[in-house]
């Protein structure tokens, strides 16, 4: 196998709100349709999809997990300083989004913080020192 590209394809109750979600926290517009809306992330441009649930339901043949409960996937959106990640907390509080761990140092040198969509996806923004 030779994949070109990877992206994901996540579920979400309302293309509205996640797409304000999103702009608020600077992630790059991709476009949208009438089931989805799509988003860039980081320098090599990670596509993220969210389609309405019922529209990737009917397409893709496999149970999807309710994000609100359980994730097959936390995203790791990486930080250059423990500022910024103190930043980010800040925006995804502001836009609309749940803080489940707020920042802190663990480790050698590691700072982060964990957040969730208002879908219920789950973000890890994370720093370390090095």
């Amino acid at each position: 196998m030779n994949p070109k590209k990877i992206w994901s394809n996540l579920t979400v109750s309302d293309l509205d709100r996640t797409t304000k979600f999103y702009s608020a926290l600077g992630f790059k517009f991709n476009g949208r349709s009438d089931d989805l809306t799509s988003f860039l992330v980081g320098e090599h441009n990670f596509v993220m999809h969210f389609f309405l649930k019922d529209k990737l339901k009917a397409n893709v043949p496999i149970e999807i997990s309710d994000a609100h409960i359980a994730n097959e996937v936390i995203f790791t959106l990486s930080a250059a300083t423990r500022d910024e990640v103190n930043q980010c907390a800040k925006e995804v509080e502001s836009a609309g989004g749940k803080i489940i761990s707020g920042p802190r140092t663990f480790g050698d040198g590691y700072y982060d913080f964990v957040f969730a969509d208002p879908d219920g996806h789950k973000f890890n923004v994370f720093y370390t020192v090095g």
